[in-house]
């Protein structure tokens, strides 16, 4: 069964016909809506929408490299991952205009180190070409340590938040709690670090989540183990509950884990549909930490925009009709959550319309 692909389409009928028309930091403009809700049932299936085809690859490198707490997209282009490019290389051409300007009015470039490496032509002062920009970064540690980094974003939150008495690991202290005391209301994870915000090259889209567990019933366990234990055509009987004492049934999980992330702006065009896979994605890395089992998945949504450039493209999505949404396997060893390659992570019976392109606003 999917249902989400049609509660992502109603989405955007409803900002097709109520959205007001709104201007941008990126100077698209844009349809908007305010305060909207997208929900999924992991039990239906992963949440990788069909009736477009979904940049899994990019999905999946983009959140281990938050997981591992990078922020430099020198790891997202050894892994031909290129969503962060443009936010950059508008970075380095404001900062290399802000040292040009100085020029002209008397500064000294030539004494800052590795100067030169930041012109196509020092001779005239001629920036970088985003081509030859992203080349460098790939190639020159030196200049992408420089240029490559976005500031203290998502994976600096998520994993060296700064605290009074050294850096907080949001990641570590959410997996721990979930073992030790999987009820409390303590489960969330921030991005949204107001004292570092004029550092990042863009405050956080999606600025936190929170998780919340269930305990299963036992028919429920059972059900679970005999889906990984038979193959499927064999008959399952509800009503044959085992005893779970027993220790040929572990490991059962016992509990049920749900996530719930909150966004202050959605491109609902390109973004929404990678930041639902993202986060479907870490609640299963999330529930295999812990041994659990994902369960439901819920977007609360701020500002859900149409860029004015994707109207036509939306109207396209909404016309096509969902296939059964894909599973996922995964193979890795889930000790120790940023462990994996983007390779782990497999997306089985994925059939997908084609792809719709549309331009990407920075």
């Amino acid at each position: 069964m999917n249902t989400l692909d049609k509660k992502y389409q109603n989405l955007l009928q409803d900002i097709l016909d109520n959205g007001v028309e709104k201007s941008d930091r990126t100077g698209t403009g844009t349809l908007s809506v305010f305060g909207r809700q997208i929900t999924h049932n992991m039990k239906q299936g992963f949440p990788a929408l069909t009736t477009k085809k979904l940049a899994w690859k990019q999905v999946v490198s983009e959140l281990l490299w938050f997981l591992t707490g990078q922020t430099n997209i020198q790891y997202l282009l050894k892994h031909n991952n290129h969503i962060w490019d443009g936010d950059a290389y508008k970075n380095y051409t404001k900062e290399v205009n802000a040292l040009i300007d100085g020029y002209m009015n008397g500064d000294v470039i030539g004494t800052q180190p590795h100067i030169d490496d930041m012109f196509s032509n020092p001779d005239d002062l001629t920036p970088l070409t985003k081509e030859e920009f992203i080349n460098k970064i790939k190639t020159d540690n030196t200049f992408a340590k420089t240029w490559g980094d976005l500031g203290p974003i998502y994976g600096k939150q998520w994993r060296k938040w700064k605290g009074e008495n050294g850096r907080i690991d949001q990641i570590d202290d959410l997996i721990r709690t979930l073992k030790t005391n999987p009820d409390s209301r303590r489960l969330m994870v921030s991005a949204w670090n107001v004292g570092e915000l004029e550092q990042m090259v863009l405050p956080p889209c999606h600025y936190g989540f929170q998780v919340w567990t269930r305990e299963l019933t036992y028919s429920e366990r059972y059900k679970i183990w005999f889906n990984n234990n038979y193959e499927t055509g064999m008959e399952y009987y509800e009503g044959n509950v085992p005893n779970f004492d027993d220790t040929y049934y572990e490991p059962t999980p016992t509990r049920a884990i749900s996530l719930m992330w909150n966004q202050r702006s959605v491109d609902t065009f390109l973004g929404l549909p990678f930041n639902i896979a993202s986060y479907g994605l870490l609640l299963k890395i999330i529930a295999n930490e812990v041994n659990m089992v994902p369960d439901e998945l819920i977007g609360n949504l701020g500002d859900v925009h149409l860029y004015s450039n994707h109207i036509e493209q939306a109207k396209e999505q909404i016309s096509r009709e969902p296939f059964d949404l894909p599973k996922l396997k995964t193979d890795a060893k889930m000790d120790g959550i940023c462990c994996n390659v983007p390779d782990d992570f497999i997306l089985e019976g994925y059939q997908h319309h084609p792809t719709i392109k549309a331009p990407l606003s920075n």
